[in-house]
């Protein structure tokens, strides 16, 4: 699947189970949470915090889906085709950066 695909996905679920998008500032806000869920889970699971029993169920990859749900609802309630923007950023970077990230020493 796509972008393209997966932000007509959202779409289609905003239609059929969420009656309407919430509005900007309230997408904004939820990612914001749904960021700071994921940050919490790689804190404790990755780095140097203790993880407590409660976190050890959590699903890192659910919730690194619930931030894309929320990134594809601002997406498509601002009409952003992420698919082209996302692809022209590649490009981008990859002029911009290839070289930079090979001569990086701290990469080494």
């Amino acid at each position: 699947m796509n972008i393209k695909d997966v932000q007509k996905s959202v779409d289609d679920w905003i239609i059929t189970h969420g009656f309407r998008y919430f509005d900007v500032l309230t997408n904004m806000v939820q990612l914001t949470e749904e960021v700071g869920e994921v940050a919490r889970i790689i804190a404790r699971r990755y780095g140097e915090q203790s993880e407590k029993e409660s976190d050890k169920r959590k699903n890192l990859g659910e919730e690194l889906s619930d931030v894309l749900f929320v990134l594809l609802c601002l997406a498509n309630q601002t009409n952003i085709d992420l698919s082209k923007d996302f692809y022209e950023r590649l490009q981008a970077k990859a002029k911009r950066d290839h070289n930079r990230h090979h001569n990086n020493e701290k990469l080494k």
